[in-house]
């Protein structure tokens, strides 16, 4: 049998879930708790495999509670069960050391597999948290191209930042000479110093790095 802890302010809610798990067959629920305060006391005093938290309770929030948790010595896996979906919530989760994320309108059976896998060892997402997750890591992707780009454009001269920004909206030479106010000789020797600088094929290649360092327009 896996032992479940279930910690959350609502009697009602703790009441269900403890219905639909214990409707498995294979999952017992050996103890509830209604704040995070009592968490640890109650990690303690029930020995459980795994652990439901709310997050909103009212003395103690489900991640401080979960960062407690984890200080034990064995301390079991922490599922963080909430109505709310909210990317603050999800990150400081994980890094509070939570084993899954689900919302409190998953379905029965979905919560029920995500207590069995979870007492396995692994982690469980719930799908909606699993894609914003995805585009977090995009982002962080995306953030991390951004200062690489800026940091080689700190090479560059005024004047030659300038040309950069000219190639990145598509200006010819002739173009970039008018606006800058440069023969065509003269751009083309600071195209030639980009390219070498930036290490660039090709003005192709500069507007792909402008857009990357957020300068193209």
């Amino acid at each position: 049998m896996t032992r479940v802890l279930i910690i959350d302010d609502e009697a009602l809610v703790r009441s269900g879930l403890r219905m639909i798990l214990e409707s498995a067959g294979d999952i017992a629920v050996v103890g509830e708790a209604a704040d995070g305060a009592d968490a640890v006391e109650a990690v303690r005093r029930c020995r459980p495999d795994v652990v439901l938290m709310d997050i909103r309770m009212p003395r103690l929030d489900g991640l401080a509670a979960t960062t407690a948790i984890g200080r034990l010595d064995g301390a079991p896996p922490v599922v963080i069960l909430t109505t709310f979906d909210l990317d603050d919530y999800v990150f400081r989760a994980l890094e509070a050391g939570a084993a899954g994320f689900l919302l409190k309108d998953t379905p029965p059976l979905d919560l029920i597999a995500a207590v069995r896998v979870v007492a396995d060892g692994e982690s469980m997402l719930s799908p909606s948290v699993t894609r914003r997750l995805i585009a977090h890591v995009a982002a962080g992707a995306a953030v991390t191209r951004r200062q690489s780009a800026r940091d080689r454009l700190a090479a560059l001269s005024p004047r030659e930042h300038e040309v950069f920004v000219e190639i990145a909206r598509g200006s010819s030479n002739a173009e970039i000479g008018a606006v800058l106010f440069m023969s065509e000789a003269t751009v083309k020797a600071h195209v030639s110093r980009l390219l070498a600088k930036l290490d660039a094929a090709n003005r192709v290649q500069l507007a792909i790095l402008a857009h990357d360092a957020g300068v193209a327009p």
